[in-house]
């Protein structure tokens, strides 16, 4: 068995990322296992952890794309922006106008300015936000750029909570790296003057990984096998494929001709004869160089 790669876990509700990890550690017996951006303990769905020797991929995927699956409540703004937060504010919901609710949506979508929830693992000062905010500390996190290429309304749900109407909102969400859907959440609600909280959320995917080849921590507990470092490499990038002399040349950590076309800069996994990954390279100038020399 494989314990250099990637793990593609579904990630259970109420587990924290660390959790998952924890319980990897155990499975496979390696105190070398890490992950590829956090999900929210309330979050399910894809999470991508590294391996041994497939820790060294997981700076590349943290930047990745990602897709989620969400459920929004218009009518009622919680602390968290999320539903396991304190309510701050309800207001009426329930005679809001299905095209005005598609209109915010469409509002949101393309490159924003999105301000991060209070309540994130974002630090400040050196301390996380959430801790500051859990501490009663009034925090404001400055704006980042995000891209929402996707928001699309799923279903639209009328319920009553608390003696007032609410919308429920079913919606997916292509986004960039460092999005927070519970932002987004949020700001639809702000948006449409009654505000907005997220009641479930699930990853579908992170870069080329996806739920169809997720498996769950019990599963993994019955058969350990992971996704093996080369097949990992090939999945997440272009590929360059040595000559033996090339192959020698790289793990000493020397440059190479460049084989790219145009200005195509994306980072590649180049391969040596056998079919051993050697190292992840940039073409990106007039060589070809080594970003990180796999060792053997």
């Amino acid at each position: 068995m494989s314990t250099d790669g990637l793990a593609v876990i579904d990630k259970p509700e109420g587990w924290t990322s660390h959790d998952v990890v924890a319980r990897m550690r155990r499975i496979l017996g390696t105190r070398k296992v890490g992950h590829a951006g956090t999900l929210d303990p309330m979050a399910t769905g894809v999470l991508v952890l590294g391996v041994g020797r497939g820790t060294k991929l997981l700076t590349y995927l943290v930047g990745t794309d990602k897709t989620y699956l969400a459920t929004i409540r218009l009518g009622a703004s919680t602390v968290t922006d999320d539903r396991e937060g304190e309510v701050l504010t309800r207001t009426e919901a329930g005679g809001l106008d299905e095209q005005a609710v598609r209109g915010a949506v469409r509002g949101l979508t393309g490159e924003l300015d999105q301000v991060p929830s209070a309540v994130s693992a974002i630090k400040v000062d050196g301390r996380r936000a959430y801790a500051r905010v859990r501490a009663g500390e009034q925090v404001a996190l400055p704006a980042r750029r995000v891209t929402i290429s996707r928001f699309e309304v799923l279903n639209v749900r009328r319920d009553r909570a608390d003696g007032l109407g609410v919308v429920d909102l079913d919606v997916v969400v292509d986004c960039s790296s460092g999005t927070y859907i519970r932002a987004l959440a949020r700001d639809l609600g702000v948006a449409l003057g009654v505000g907005g909280h997220l009641t479930a959320l699930r990853r579908t995917r992170v870069g080329p990984f996806d739920l169809a080849e997720a498996r769950t921590l019990d599963q993994l507990a019955g058969d350990a096998e992971i996704t093996t470092l080369e097949a990992a490499a090939r999945s997440v990038f272009p590929v360059r494929e040595l000559t033996q002399d090339e192959a020698r040349r790289l793990a000493h950590g020397q440059r190479l001709v460049r084989t790219a076309s145009g200005d195509d800069a994306a980072p590649r996994a180049a391969f040596a004869p056998d079919g051993t990954l050697v190292a992840i390279v940039s073409e990106a100038g007039s060589d070809c160089r080594p970003l990180l020399v796999i060792p053997g």
